[in-house]
């Protein structure tokens, strides 16, 4: 029996020293354990890698299963006990094998696969493979390197699915698998970043070269020629999500912005042969070409735009020169105003959500105001009606309700009272344009009611305040929209108290004003009904 077989060779190596073991051992290792394979003893098979006793041979031969263990996992079908067992044995292997010799068997079978199975073998040894290069001390990035261009040539004769019914059935696995790359890739894109954080070794850098190489494979392939428009069905078009990862990887190791507005490149091989030379300047020409194209053309220029804003918004909130920070509102409106109707709208949800900055929140509100003006003069569909709707439960809404810090927040509150006053105004409940009276139930219920109840605690809290101060006349610190201010004399803290007032009282009359126009404009239509 193959078991046997197996048992009689593991006991003859268990009384060899490491260095003892001989090509005649290694070959008659891998006979048995293909037979145990094959016979269906897998289970048998897992018990001998597991035991402890063995830990010196699994290191030394255990690589030399990977070709039969991949066959058999692929002779059964996905959740069947066998498959499950010959799923384990792979990962004790990535554990406990020699990682350089496990490393150049993985690549090899990635390399000898072909045709249909390319992806699926792929896919089943992206996990070992990996866990076996996070392992290796020496010549990591060029692992890295050569697992990364290995995985990418076999990829590349796949045909690209173009049609709906196409990207759906991913009959080849290629959407699935491109993927899957890329989170294969992280670890090693975070390597870079920590390494970057720390110094600029040159292994680090070996490595930073490696990820761009492939980052503008993948550009090439399957991104040139990929059919990028979104598609009524499909929730997330895998290679929308894949140039996104792509995109992502080169801001994070610090490229983007060079390859998009400098060209620059990773080192290309020096070529002898003219013809070579000419095939590799192309091969990058189209990459950056792909690269321009999504970025500026497929709409993930927002993600560009979204990494350049965290910079944008900082300058504009915490740099101390004034100048500085007026020069970067003014680039953040050229931003802006660079975006058609629908990039506008999809930018505006994306800076609402992720700025968290009542000023810039504030700054966006009013460029939202500018355009429902322009939508009710020439009509767009995106600041209108059920998408302006959408976009109006960000803009009017409390971030904590009535307990919000309505002073940290005054500027955003302030616009979003200075935009339904111009809704209100400008849109008639019987025309509706923008859909605002069929929300004002809404609106009153998450926005205003809730503003007009923090107004009276947040007065009635400073009010006492003041009281206590007057009171209370010596030299201590106050806390101002969470801030602890520096130790200040009665006068000066009470000149604060009343400032903040003098706010409240402000989006005071301006909520007044609002509920006064709904109130007006809601009788008329009654009236006119009755």
């Amino acid at each position: 029996m193959a078991v046997d077989e197996l048992q009689a060779i593991i006991q003859r190596c268990q009384i060899l020293e490491e260095a003892d073991f001989k090509g005649e051992d290694f070959n008659l290792f891998q006979v048995a354990g293909q037979k145990c394979l094959e016979d269906g003893h897998a289970a048998q098979l897992l018990e001998v890698i597991q035991n402890e006793k063995n830990k010196v041979i699994i290191k030394n031969m255990g690589w030399n299963l990977i070709s039969p263990l991949v066959r058999c996992i692929f002779m059964y079908k996905q959740g069947d006990d066998k498959r499950e067992q010959c799923l384990r044995i792979l990962d004790q292997l990535a554990q406990l094998c020699n990682p350089k010799e496990l490393f150049l068997g993985l690549l090899e079978q990635i390399e000898q696969t072909s045709g249909e199975q390319v992806c699926q073998t792929v896919m089943l040894l992206l996990q070992p493979l990996q866990t076996v290069l996070l392992k290796l001390q020496n010549k990591k990035a060029y692992s890295v390197g050569l697992s990364l261009a290995m995985i990418m040539n076999q990829l590349t004769p796949l045909p690209v699915p173009y049609t709906k019914q196409q990207i759906q059935e991913d009959k080849l696995g290629l959407c699935q698998c491109c993927n899957a790359v890329v989170d294969f890739a992280k670890p090693f894109v975070n390597e870079v970043v920590k390494n970057t954080e720390k110094s600029s070794e040159y292994n680090d850098m070996e490595l930073k070269e490696e990820l761009i190489k492939f980052c503008m494979k993948s550009l090439k392939y399957p991104l040139l020629t990929a059919q990028l428009e979104q598609l009524e069905g499909i929730e997330e078009h895998p290679f929308r999500h894949f140039a996104t990862e792509i995109i992502d990887i080169l801001w994070n190791i610090g490229e983007l912005i060079p390859l998009v507005f400098v060209h620059h490149k990773s080192k290309s091989p020096h070529w002898e042969n003219q013809e070579f030379a000419d095939i590799e300047q192309k091969n990058s020409a189209d990459s950056l070409a792909c690269l321009s194209y999504l970025i500026f053309v497929q709409h993930l220029e927002l993600l560009f735009l979204a990494y350049c804003k965290a910079d944008l918004v900082k300058i504009m909130t915490l740099c101390p020169m004034e100048h500085m920070g007026k020069k970067s509102l003014n680039i953040l409106q050229l931003f802006i105003d660079k975006f058609d109707t629908e990039g506008k709208y999809t930018l505006f949800r994306c800076l609402l959500k992720t700025s968290n900055h009542a000023g810039v929140e504030g700054y966006i509100i009013k460029n939202i105001k500018d355009q429902i003006h322009l939508a009710l003069t020439y009509d767009n569909i995106w600041f209108t009606g059920h998408h302006l709707i959408s976009l109006l439960d960000l803009v009017l809404s409390l971030p904590e309700g009535a307990e919000t810090d309505l002073l940290q927040n005054s500027d955003r509150i302030m616009a979003s009272l200075n935009l339904l006053r111009y809704l209100v105004i400008k849109d008639c409940e019987s025309d509706n344009q923008t859909g605002v009276w069929t929300t004002l139930g809404k609106i009153e219920q998450n926005f205003l009611k809730p503003l007009r109840v923090g107004l009276n605690m947040s007065k009635a809290h400073y009010e006492a305040e003041i009281k206590n101060k007057k009171e209370n006349r010596k030299v201590c610190s106050v806390t101002v929209s969470g801030e602890k201010m520096p130790a200040m004399t009665t006068g000066m803290q009470l000149q604060v108290l009343h400032s903040a007032l003098f706010t409240f009282d402000l989006i005071e009359s301006v909520l007044a004003r609002v509920e006064e126009l709904i109130e007006v404009k809601t009788k008329a239509v009654m009236d006119e009904n009755s």
